[in-house]
């Protein structure tokens, strides 16, 4: 199966939505090196996933008076986690939850710790990047910026992998970067999502994904992270979507709208 798929907006669209975690697919060759049994391995991918989010995206995009670009991950993150630093720059490295995943959501054994990631980091993880970047530098090449929104979920209770999970967990987080995020687009969020209930920042997750080769460096690069909690828009964990997916994919074609 492709491990993502880029799915064409409008020519004058500078907006990419970004869909990291959506995907519950594992190849069976990757499979074979979790350790998890069957039922094991579906607990944590309801945890882990962050369902429904490539349906608020789809949604949002058909609502956006001119459609956004959607980058989107057709395998889980348990394979690997496109946003992570592939090296020792990883804060998650210290919950054995760097680009190739070793422990679980319940600090439980994923895969043995002597794992070497680089398979999945070259089959994977790498070819992403490139295509994310070249996606990015598309939307440049055309509009003369981008405007990546990464589009994520995250459990109304902490987990306990979760390295800042004590703060407040809003019905809607943003997460934001010093470099890539302006004032005026984390503005157009709050408003954007104003229905939604209560908004804030950077907790219970803080930062936003910019391919390497723009991080920190190109301005014409926006970017934000709108993690969304569970429990306002599906059943936890892993359970259905209800009502509230689409006042929410509505949102995000407003924000879409107004970027």
């Amino acid at each position: 199966m492709p491990s993502f798929e880029l799915l064409p907006g409008a020519a004058e669209s500078p907006v990419l939505l970004h869909v990291p975690h959506s995907s519950r697919a594992i190849p069976e060759d990757v499979r074979a090196g979790i350790v998890l049994d069957d039922a094991g391995l579906e607990r944590e991918l309801d945890h882990i996933t962050d369902a429904h989010t490539a349906r608020i995206a789809e949604r949002a995009a058909a609502l956006a008076g001119l459609r956004p670009w959607r980058f989107v991950n057709r395998l889980s993150r348990l394979v690997v986690d496109p946003e992570r630093f592939p090296d020792e720059r990883e804060e998650m490295l210290a919950v054995g939850m760097g680009a190739v995943y070793t422990r679980t959501t319940h600090k439980g054994e994923l895969r043995p710790a002597d794992t070497d990631p680089e398979p999945l980091l070259d089959r994977y993880f790498r070819p992403y990047a490139a295509a994310m970047t070249q996606a990015v530098a598309g939307r440049l090449a055309a509009t003369g910026r981008a405007v990546i929104i990464d589009v994520h979920s995250y459990p109304a209770q902490p987990l306990p992998y979760e390295l800042h999970g004590s703060g407040p967990r809003p019905p809607v987080c943003l997460g934001t970067d010093a470099f890539h995020t302006p004032p005026e687009l984390t503005e157009a969020a709050r408003k954007a999502f104003a229905g939604c209930g209560e908004t804030g920042l950077d907790s219970p997750f803080a930062g936003t994904y910019v391919p390497l080769e723009f991080y920190g460096t190109d301005v014409r690069v926006g970017a934000l992270m709108v993690e969304i909690r569970r429990d306002t828009y599906m059943t936890e964990p892993g359970g259905p979507a209800g009502p509230g997916l689409d006042r929410l994919a509505t949102a995000l074609a407003t924000l879409v709208d107004a970027v």
